[in-house]
């Protein structure tokens, strides 16, 4: 499975491209002015640290210099590793200039409807 997915607000729409290699899920995130990689986060699942019958992740994240798309990447990828239990890559590109903390904070809400926007196209898959 693969597909394209984007957000649709007023402001800080992001996009994301997913493809399943095998078991594991990779993700590209971007969005704004200048798309790049700014960041890459690999998750895997595992038990919750706090409940062993929950799902959590644990993830890893390498942040190219001048970048600050980790937090992006690493919830990105803990979110969607946990919700689906599989390896999951994450890489996040984000810039706007001059973005204000509004601005910041709509990346962030869009990010995490985006998120959740591939985990229930993924889940409908593997419910079929």
């Amino acid at each position: 499975m693969e597909f394209h997915i984007k957000t649709d607000k007023e402001a800080h729409n992001l996009e994301a491209f997913v493809k399943e290699i095998g078991q594991d899920v990779l993700v590209a995130i971007w969005g704004g002015e200048r798309h790049h990689i700014g960041a890459v986060a690999v998750a895997q699942p595992r038990p919750s640290l706090k409940n062993h019958r929950v799902r959590s992740a644990t993830a890893s994240v390498f942040c190219y210099l001048g970048h600050k798309d980790d937090l992006v990447a690493k919830e990105a990828a803990e979110r969607i590793s946990s919700a689906l239990n599989t390896n999951v890559t994450v890489t996040a590109g984000v810039h706007w200039e001059n973005i204000d903390e509004v601005g910041m904070k709509n990346v962030m809400e869009n990010s995490r409807q985006l998120v959740q926007m591939i985990i229930e196209r993924m889940s409908t898959k593997e419910s079929k």
